[in-house]
């Protein structure tokens, strides 16, 4: 039985979201509008986030196993 969306990391979720709203904007005609720009930005900005804090904690793993 596979997972279901709820049971999904966030930031793969984040990621896919961002993804989906891209390929939308590709396959339209048309301008793009600054809501279409905005929610991908915002999408981006809560990726950068994820992936600094994930960053942050790997960081501090790593340290304290050297200190081991």
């Amino acid at each position: 039985m596979g997972k279901s969306s709820g049971s999904r990391l966030p930031l793969v979720q984040l990621k896919e979201q961002r993804r989906d709203l891209v390929v939308a904007l590709q396959n339209r005609n048309g301008p793009v509008g600054s809501w279409e720009l905005m929610q991908i930005a915002a999408i981006q900005q809560a990726i950068s986030a994820f992936e600094d804090v994930i960053a942050d904690l790997d960081a501090e793993l790593e340290l304290e196993a050297a200190a081991a």
